[in-house]
């Protein structure tokens, strides 16, 4: 949809006369029309406060024109997963497991400027890589990427030798995981979660069924 299209129709299904609308983000309701006639284009701020009373995405506002990557974990954004600053605005650079109010969610988040910026971070993230591959686990493949995931999707309870049962994550943090199929085929596959500390690898049936921990090594 064309810009025109999306600002007619995001004011038609909020109930707001071009009038209404016009008050509410400090413009003329001709400047309004111009808008939905194609005419004009709101300029930056405006388009911030109608983002902001839409709690839809500028990019979303403009047809998504370009495609969305979270810059710290890779993830391909959308108005649901974008991340917001403390005002309610959103961070279209960040996804809102990496980023939440203001602030990274995690050390290595919040050590992002620490490590050099984006090509720095990806270094680390090619780092963790690294040293899962290096494991050499038999039957899983070799992971080329990690993503953001919250500890409560995957925060698994393990049985131990000694019978007792230990999640190992954090439900309210994230962590760099993936999910991999194992090589032998079956219904089993690996989880992988990282972070500053350490490599985890376990295996799984369907919805995170008979998890056993395969590896939990201290970086």
């Amino acid at each position: 949809m064309e810009t025109k299209d999306i600002l007619f129709e995001l004011r038609t299904k909020n109930r707001l006369s071009q009038d209404e609308l016009a008050e509410k983000v400090f413009v003329t309701r001709q400047a309004v029309s111009r808008w939905e006639t194609g005419e004009t284009t709101p300029n930056i701020e405006t388009l911030k406060a109608l983002s902001k009373l839409y709690d839809v995405s500028i990019n979303t506002l403009l047809g998504s024109p370009r495609q969305m990557i979270c810059h710290c974990c890779g993830m391909i954004l959308d108005d649901s997963t974008t991340s917001k600053e403390i005002n309610g605005c959103f961070n279209e650079d960040y996804c809102k497991w990496c980023y939440n109010q203001g602030d990274f969610t995690l050390d290595f988040w919040k050590r992002y400027k620490e490590l050099g910026g984006e090509d720095m971070f990806q270094d680390y993230k090619n780092q963790l890589i690294h040293e899962i591959n290096s494991l050499h686990i038999e039957g899983l493949p070799k992971i080329d990427h990690l993503n953001v995931l919250s500890g409560s999707f995957i925060n698994l309870e393990y049985r131990l030798p000694n019978g007792s049962i230990i999640q190992f994550l954090d439900d309210d943090a994230t962590y760099l995981a993936n999910q991999m199929p194992c090589e032998f085929g079956g219904s089993r596959c690996f989880g992988i979660a990282a972070n500053m500390d350490f490599l985890l690898v376990c295996s799984y049936e369907k919805n995170g069924e008979n998890p056993e921990l395969v590896i939990f090594k201290k970086r």
